[in-house]
């Protein structure tokens, strides 16, 4: 069977491309935003969601979305699907990680064990118009500084860093070999170094102080995160009975399938059954070596375990395996992946499955992916999963604990990394083209932003009376 022709434009080609993109969809048509005529009820949206997950968790769902206009958005990725359908494009695609909110940026360990700032949260992955990753980045910013308190010129402030930052990062790379741009990362030195340069900078003492107070949270952060391995998960969520470690029992958070054969219509062995299968399917998606060595490891139990907020219903487990001895644990996540919000909008996947729709689009836009990750078809019809270590090096910002200082900083590592994810899929030459030197792209993506955390804030009330109403059920934020 032959294969597709691949084309090879020349860089002033490619230039041209985006030029011409800047001619048919000006930088500052962005701006203005409102929303559609036709816009879809937004808790309806959320309701036709619910149809497909976990009952017993959609209120926790609800509940933590509840929290506040920032834990809303979080939420609320196929609300903002909807409305990204009806804005501007430039024609120039990436592979899109299509929930790029600043939560979903953090830290995790290489398979060389050090440290890399990138995109960690997929399940939206679809390719796609760039612009939609960077709305969805820039209102994030937005949204958190107003939840934070900051006055409407520091919000502004951050949300333009982080547009800045992509800009000006996707112009670089523009500049870059092709290996060049694959192999660009942001790794905890680079991250720490940058840090000591920005505390450095700092002129006057409230200022110098509030830098140091940065430098000192993230230095624990990222501490904190060389911690969290499986040996640390084996502490917090399992016990041993009779000399054999299992997963502890915390309902609702955590449940292990000896408690839920019920839930699925399976009996106990039944279960065991479907768990040792599932697993065997899984490693045949990962390469020959990483197979072989998770053929050294054992399952010994497996539990449902609630996450994040937008993810809160679909099913997601984790399961505990144990290589040498008890004291050489490995801790699996595994998480349902349906089909992307932007599905509804975009063309489908390639993917028939979407798990492993997930997995290539992860390894697609991180600098380095999690060795385990792989995916498998669910027990049920209709059910796809994807795995992945559960705890390996993980550390995430407290966003709701930022200054502005910190924000901004923030802001400019998740520009810097959004542009090097999409450039590694995308054309940066034609991207870059099409952005431009000047900062119009900047103000008009910020003043989209505006706009957005406005209808965001909005929608949270029409949320909040829905469960008011007993529209909606939920329970307190856990």
């Amino acid at each position: 069977m032959a294969g597709t022709k691949v084309k090879h434009p020349s860089v002033e080609d490619r230039a041209s491309k985006g030029k011409g993109s800047r001619k048919k969809t000006p930088v500052t048509s962005h701006t203005g935003w409102t929303p559609a005529a036709d816009r879809p009820d937004p808790v309806g949206l959320l309701e036709e969601q619910n149809k497909t997950r976990e009952q017993d968790l959609v209120p926790v769902r609800h509940g933590r979305m509840l929290v506040s206009p920032f834990t809303f958005y979080r939420g609320a990725a196929k609300i903002m699907a909807a409305d990204l359908k009806d804005t501007p494009r430039a024609g120039l695609d990436v592979q899109l990680c299509g929930d790029a909110h600043l939560s979903n940026f953090g830290v995790f360990a290489s398979p060389e064990r050090t440290l890399l700032f990138d995109l960690n949260d997929f399940d939206e992955t679809l390719p796609g118009p760039f612009e939609y990753d960077v709305k969805r980045m820039a209102a994030s910013f937005t949204i958190a500084g107003r939840n934070n308190g900051f006055s409407a010129e520091e919000t502004l402030s951050v949300t333009l860093t982080g547009v800045r930052a992509y800009r000006e990062a996707m112009a670089q790379f523009a500049q870059m070999g092709a290996l060049d741009v694959w192999y660009a990362r942001l790794s905890e030195e680079q991250l720490l170094e940058a840090i000591d340069l920005a505390v450095a900078s700092q002129k006057g003492k409230a200022l110098k102080k509030a830098a140091q107070g940065m430098g000192k949270s993230a230095r624990q952060n990222v501490a904190k995160a060389h911690t969290r391995d499986s040996l640390q998960a084996l502490s917090k969520l399992a016990e041993r009975v009779d000399g054999k470690y299992r997963i502890v029992s915390q309902p609702p958070m955590v449940v292990p399938v000896r408690e839920l054969a019920d839930t699925y219509g399976m009996s106990g062995d039944e279960v065991e059954k479907a768990v040792r299968d599932q697993l065997r399917s899984y490693r045949a998606t990962l390469p020959d070596d990483r197979r072989h060595l998770l053929e050294r490891f054992e399952v010994i139990d497996v539990a449902r375990k609630v996450v994040g907020v937008g993810s809160v219903g679909t099913r997601a487990f984790i399961a505990l395996l144990q290589g040498r001895d008890q004291e050489d644990p490995l801790f699996l996540q595994v998480k349902e992946a349906t089909k992307s919000v932007l599905e509804d909008h975009l063309p489908k996947s390639r993917y028939k499955q979407p798990g492993e729709r997930v997995v290539q689009g992860q390894r697609m836009m991180q600098a380095a992916s999690d060795i385990f990750l792989g995916w498998t078809k669910g027990v049920q019809d209709n059910r796809y999963l994807y795995w992945r270590q559960l705890r390996d090096m993980k550390g995430s910002a407290v966003v709701e604990g930022m200054k502005p200082l910190g924000m901004n900083f923030y802001a400019n590592a998740c520009g810097w990394t959004l542009a090097r994810a999409h450039a590694r899929s995308g054309d940066p030459v034609a991207i870059a083209s099409y952005l431009g030197k000047s900062d119009k792209f900047d103000q008009s993506i910020t003043d989209f932003s505006g706009r957005y955390a406005d209808q965001n804030e909005k929608d949270y009330e029409a949320f909040a009376e829905a469960v008011r109403s007993g529209r909606l059920p939920a329970t307190d934020a856990i």
